[in-house]
């Protein structure tokens, strides 16, 4: 750190925090433009919503030979992304902000695509490609808030490395399901249909 002592004057920290105390934790000392910080937060947020819809419907759908061990990966995935949001509402509330929560608007607002997928192969690559988009998203909004607030960059970058950890997981899955040669579901004709 060098012989540069760390100085700083409380009197005046104490003073401005008594002066703003409205603004709760966002002191004069907070650098990013806030309302841009907010509008970007509540994309990530109707991401993550959008991410856990997709998740549990892939849950609720999936079938197949391989369908229990790949329904319990995309029920940890849903609740961790519902962590996500819910991290994200909590920022924003933090910065003085409204969580946008409304449906109207949602997949206008979200980074990812909301698309159900077939069977489940087809179900883990839609959600790898959404992984993969909210990596590449986030990582953009982590450089974009830099230093200037690094509370939400924080906040973001736990939750891409989570997202990583997601897309690793469904990559591994889609490759073990390709090593085996298994079908994504089972024919019409094992299911009963008659042709």
């Amino acid at each position: 750190m060098g012989t540069k002592p760390f100085v700083t004057d409380i009197e005046n920290i104490r003073r401005r925090a008594r002066q703003h105390i409205h603004n709760g934790a966002v002191t004069e000392g907070y650098k990013a433009d806030r309302s841009t910080v907010i509008k970007i937060l509540n994309e990530a947020l109707a991401t993550e919503i959008v991410c856990v819809l997709r998740y549990k419907y892939h849950y609720f759908k999936a079938s197949g030979i391989n369908a229990t061990a790949v329904a319990a990966e995309f029920a940890e995935h849903a609740a961790e992304e519902q962590q996500h949001a819910d991290q994200i509402c909590g920022r924003i509330v933090q910065l003085g902000g409204k969580p946008n929560l409304s449906p109207d608007g949602l997949l206008t607002r979200s980074h990812s695509d909301y698309v159900e997928g077939e069977d489940i192969v087809e179900m883990l690559q839609e959600d790898l490609v959404a992984e993969r988009i909210a990596i590449d998203s986030y990582r953009e909004i982590v450089e974009y808030l830099g230093s200037d607030d690094p509370t939400s960059r924080r906040v973001m970058e736990e939750i891409l490395a989570k997202e990583e950890e997601h897309a690793e997981d469904l990559s591994t899955l889609l490759e073990e399901l390709g090593k085996k040669g298994e079908p994504a579901h089972e024919p019409l004709r094992a299911r009963g249909t008659a042709h």
